[in-house]
Parts: structure tokens; C-alpha cells; sequence
């Protein structure tokens, strides 16, 4: 499959007449093909977007076009539609974010890649599960775990393999396990809906509580499981310290009950 990662937004440059500029950048997932192209903000549009797509290509389009950012995504997606191309919103286009970065080092000393995001949301609650806890994995059993199992639900990308980020097979990789009981394929769903992307632990207060936030989506922020006790509050420590060492990898996993016979859901995260 052919993937391009895009971004096509408004940049801290102007041309002669003063006009604000936008710049398009194409990449791929390995930094082997580069396109970029600019043009003044008036003409930032679809047509636009649609020919310089179709230049850049060649003949040959791409199969997907990945876009982290929120402002560009519909741009993109409706030129995608007029040339046939799958476009899909992701945080996951590390190779696009590195060129951003390089680049935005010439003109700018904002973030080019940092987006704001809201407040985070209340899960609702006919999505609450009966139990959670957290887990771990074995880095070496994670692929064996998931295709060993009839999971109907899972996002396992290639690109969070522990092989490929470099992880022994030796090392915990942390995770938290929901037991969903009867709404527990209802969560899977809202959560394959959702795109979930990393469960990050956030202290409300230094000695004993804080919860689980959950980042999806392009910028979406969901408080998942909250607590006010020592006890978790450490295991939760204990599990971002095990991140750290999975270098972010981690899960999620749903399941109906703790008898480890039926698992509903199964996501492989990191941090972006």
C-alpha cells in the first residue's frame, strides 16, 4: 500500500504582496519521497490542493493520505474524494511531524506540530465498565497474545510491533485491563469509533488520587477511570514507569470478565 502523510496549513511566511502563505507538505511513512508547495492564502482551497496532489503523484496516487491535523482534514478529505484516495485523521505520522519540525526551525520557534486540545471529557456513563485493573505483557508475547485469540475488535499497527520500536522481548509492557460485563462489546465499539491512541496517567493530587486520560482521536481527551486511593495512585505510578521503559508502548484491553476466557477488545498505544 502507497501512504502519503500530509499537512496543508497556514505557515508564518508572507509573500511579496504581503499575503499570508500556506504550504503543503507530502511525505511518506520512510522519508524517501518529499513534495512541498505553497500559495497565498486565497487560494488555499480544494482545487488547488487537487492538482498539486496530482503533481506530486506523477500517475501514480497514493492508496491512503494520513493528516494529524484537525484544520487540514477536511481540505484533504474532499480532494481525496475528487482523485479517489483514502484519507484517514492520525496522530500516527511520525515521519511528517520530524519534517515539520526540521523545517519550522528556519522561520519560526513555535511548535508546528503541537495542537490545542480541549478540556477533557466525562466517558458517558452507559460506557462504564464493572471493573479495570491494571496489566502486563511480556514484550515478546504482545503479537502472540493478540493472534492466539479470537479478539473481534483490536488495532495492532505494524508500526507499534515491539520488534519494531526496538524493544527486548523480555521487558513489561504495561497495560490496562476493563471488564466490561454485559456493555462490554458496547465499549469496543465506542472505542474503535473513537481511535485511541495512548492512556496516560494524570495526578489530581501528589499523595493519593488522580485518574486515566485517554487521548484519541486527532485532539480528543476522554477522563476514563478516576480514583482516590494511595494504593492506585502508586500502581498507576508504577505503570507510566513501565511505559517509560516500553519506551510509551502500551494497551488497552476489554474483556466481559476476569476469567480470561473471552476478550472483546484489544489496542496497542504510545504516546504522541
Amino acid at each position: 500500500m502507497k501512504i502519503w502523510q500530509t499537512d496543508f496549513y497556514r505557515r508564518p511566511l508572507k509573500n511579496e504582496k504581503g499575503q499570508t502563505m500556506w504550504e503543503l507538505i507530502i511525505c511518506d511513512p520512510t522519508h524517501s519521497f518529499i513534495y512541498e508547495a505553497k500559495c497565498p492564502q486565497s487560494q488555499a482551497n480544494t482545487d488547488w490542493l487537487v492538482s498539486q496532489l496530482q503533481l506530486a503523484a506523477g500517475g501514480n496516487l497514493p492508496d491512503l493520505i494520513q493528516v494529524f491535523r484537525p484544520q487540514s482534514l477536511s481540505l484533504v478529505t474532499s480532494a481525496g474524494e475528487k482523485l479517489g484516495i483514502k484519507v484517514e485523521g492520525t496522530r500516527r505520522t511520525a515521519a511528517l511531524k520530524e519534517e515539520l519540525i526540521t523545517r519550522a526551525s528556519k522561520y519560526t520557534n513555535e511548535d508546528p506540530v503541537k495542537l490545542e486540545k480541549p478540556p477533557p471529557q466525562a466517558l458517558p456513563e452507559d460506557l462504564w465498565g464493572e471493573q479495570w485493573r491494571f496489566g502486563t505483557l511480556k514484550a515478546g508475547d504482545v503479537i502472540e497474545f493478540v493472534s492466539d485469540r479470537p479478539i473481534p475488535i483490536r488495532d495492532t499497527p505494524e508500526s507499534l510491533y515491539p520488534i519494531n520500536l526496538g524493544i527486548a522481548s523480555s521487558v513489561a509492557v504495561p497495560g490496562v485491563v476493563i471488564y466490561g460485563g454485559r456493555r462490554s462489546m458496547q465499549l469496543s465499539r465506542w472505542l474503535q469509533e473513537a481511535k485511541p491512541v495512548s492512556l496516560n496517567y494524570i495526578p489530581t493530587d501528589a499523595s493519593k488520587s488522580g485518574g486515566l486520560i485517554l487521548e484519541a482521536g486527532l485532539v480528543d481527551r476522554w477522563v476514563f477511570i478516576t480514583f482516590e486511593d494511595t494504593e492506585f495512585a502508586n500502581a498507576a505510578q508504577k505503570y507510566e514507569d513501565r511505559k517509560t521503559a516500553s519506551k510509551g508502548l502500551h494497551f488497552l484491553l476489554v474483556q466481559p470478565d476476569d476469567s480470561e476466557m473471552t476478550h472483546t477488545g484489544f489496542w496497542l498505544l504510545k504516546d504522541e
